[in-house]
């Protein structure tokens, strides 16, 4: 199948390039990992060339852009700074927002990004008992004496401890009869109402990341934080975890191409017994099946990006199968990256190992890579 990007992708490509090259060096990333986080004119030159470039804009139903030219967006900048960055989560998170949020209710937070370069809001979907079995999500709103409660807990939610509204999904009791899926909606709950409790979570890779597990004891909602978008629930959440799924693949494939790169330049400069470590055989065939780990990579994320964008009947399952895949052979790229660095690959201050760290947490995001088999085997079984 054709993947060749077009004028506008490239051009797109090259400018988050120009911007992933500059920004990204090697003491900037060291730095912003031991912070956790990017400084505020990082982040808004990001949004700045992201919604600055109308004129290649190719994106529908009020996107910037198509989730293809997303992920090339996020693969490039993952690939320059050898590292999970946080622009992956923004634009999920506003792809939650946009379909499950009124149109005022986007609007205003779409501005406060562009003014500011930082979300309003942390999601909080995932829960410590239930992980990627969203469907037994037990967090909870309920009427109770004529006031509205919300009890639960989340889990990995990026930015939990310090941005302003939760954006929370939970099962309204109030509604008797669920149907075929528990009857789930979201809430744009201010993060500082009594009874919400956030406890950081120390994660040995992904450090720009800084997540928190939030606890609602008893927090008392205004029906006005209720998202007044489209009420389609749980069905609508599982076509979004694709566009999150995508993202997370992207982000290890740059990571990926991030190791290869450092591997190669390894390989061509280290001298053993007096020959270019590159020219043994061991070697020779790491990096080789590396490239064809990579080249599988970028061809499963392409199509995958493709049929979510055209609404394809293999949506679903290409998008398992990326997921399935590129997480744990980015993973593998990395792991064999830093066997060729030898000693030098294992310390904190090699890329590779940090490499190595933020591409393992892939392949429990959005996911796990078992969750994919779960996912994907019934969908082959029709197929065939």
């Amino acid at each position: 199948m054709d993947f060749e990007l077009t004028d506008s992708q490239r051009r797109l490509v090259e400018a988050f390039r120009a911007f992933g090259e500059e920004t990204f060096t090697s003491a900037h990333v060291h730095q912003w990992r031991r912070d956790q986080g990017l400084p505020d004119e990082v982040a808004k030159g990001f949004v700045d060339l992201y919604f600055g470039l109308e004129d290649l804009h190719d994106g529908d139903q009020g996107s910037s852009f198509s989730l293809g030219s997303q992920a090339l967006i996020i693969e490039e900048l993952s690939r320059c700074a050898g590292a999970t960055l946080p622009f992956q989560n923004d634009l999920f998170n506003l792809a939650i927002m946009n379909e499950f949020a009124a149109e005022g209710e986007f609007a205003a937070v779409i501005d406060e990004y562009r003014s500011t370069g930082r979300l309003a809001f942390a999601l909080a979907i995932s829960e410590p008992e239930a992980g990627s079995d969203s469907l037994n999500m037990q967090t909870y709103t309920r009427t109770v004496d004529g006031r509205l409660i919300l009890n639960g807990s989340k889990t990995f939610v990026n930015n939990g401890e310090y941005a302003p509204y939760i954006m929370v999904a939970a099962i309204d009791r109030d509604e008797e009869e669920p149907g075929k899926y528990p009857p789930m909606t979201f809430w744009f709950v201010p993060r500082d109402l009594k009874g919400i409790t956030a406890y950081p979570i120390n994660k040995i890779g992904q450090s720009m990341l800084p997540f928190a597990q939030l606890v609602f004891e008893n927090v008392e909602l205004s029906p006005e934080y209720r998202m007044k978008g489209r009420q389609a629930g749980f069905r609508q959440l599982f076509r979004l975890l694709e566009f999150g799924r995508t993202f997370t693949c992207a982000s290890s494939l740059g990571m990926a191409r991030a190791a290869m790169e450092d591997a190669v330049a390894h390989a061509r400069a280290r001298k053993a017994f007096g020959v270019q470590i590159g020219r043994f055989q061991q070697v020779e065939q790491m990096l080789v099946d590396m490239e064809v780990s990579i080249c599988n990579m970028r061809s499963m994320l392409y199509r995958a990006a493709r049929s979510v964008d055209q609404g394809l009947d293999d949506e679903r399952l290409s998008v398992a199968l990326m997921k399935r895949y590129v997480p744990n052979a980015a993973t593998e790229v990395a792991s064999d990256a830093m066997q060729i660095l030898g000693g030098m690959g294992y310390t904190e201050h090699a890329r590779v190992s940090q490499l190595w760290q933020d591409c393992r947490g892939n392949q429990i995001a959005e996911g796990t890579d078992q969750i994919m088999v779960h996912i994907a085997a019934p969908l082959i079984l029709d197929k065939y």
